[in-house]
């Protein structure tokens, strides 16, 4: 990543960090290898945020989106914030033109849309979701989050979250949010299965002229796990 110049970000977006957390050995020292370079950390809680500006200084932070930022009041107190170098709002707030228009620019150069989000546009139940999956992280005993939204079954599906009225497209990048003056943009679905992954890359990242000449590289390596 230091290579190509890139910037390579820790996700400790945990929303249930107590103070005891704090002291676990792998997290901080996998801070101290990506404190080297210009890296940065999304974070959810402000007991961790606290004690990696003052032993991390080096790092830059992005506020999570796993805060469910839905009122656009929120967010901008969240951008005014002088500890986050970004932030990122709820995916319901992608269209929300008339009031994204009205930040200044330096509040617009924080804001990290998230451009591929699968979740129902009408789910009220995000911040449990996140929180369940924040107490199975922690070792807590609690039962599996079971979702209920429409076509939660069939898991993530790209063509699926291209339908939703928050997706936001490469034209839409192009022709309606980079005019306006924003330039930050996040693609969901790290964990997800490589042919996934690739399709990201392609509808993000690559032109479409060279969508086949990607995937045969990448099927000529080896690199693509299908089954």
């Amino acid at each position: 990543m230091e290579e190509y110049g890139i910037s390579s970000r820790l996700t400790f977006s945990n929303s249930l960090v107590e103070k005891i957390h704090l002291d676990d050995r792998k997290c901080n020292r996998l801070c101290e290898i990506f404190s080297r370079g210009r890296n940065g950390i999304i974070i959810h809680s402000d007991l961790l945020l606290e004690y990696l500006c003052s032993r991390f200084p080096e790092f830059y932070f992005v506020s999570s989106t796993t805060k469910v930022l839905t009122e656009f009041d929120d967010l901008r107190k969240e951008l005014l914030r002088h500890e986050f170098s970004y932030v990122v709002p709820d995916f319901r707030l992608n269209r929300n033109f008339d009031r994204l228009k009205t930040l200044s620019q330096d509040q617009k150069d924080k804001v990290e849309f998230l451009c591929n989000e699968c979740c129902w546009v009408g789910c009220s139940s995000r911040r449990q979701c996140y929180e369940n999956v924040s107490r199975k992280s922690l070792g807590q005993k609690c039962g599996d989050w079971i979702c209920t939204s429409p076509g939660s079954s069939e898991g993530y599906v790209f063509s699926r979250a291209m339908k939703s009225p928050a997706f936001i497209s490469v034209d839409d990048m192009k022709n309606i949010y980079l005019p306006m003056g924003f330039t930050n943009f996040k693609i969901e679905g790290r964990s997800l299965g490589s042919a996934l992954l690739l399709e990201f890359i392609l509808h993000y990242m690559t032109k479409p002229e060279h969508h086949l000449q990607v995937r045969e590289k990448i099927y000529l390596d080896n690199t693509l796990d299908l089954f």
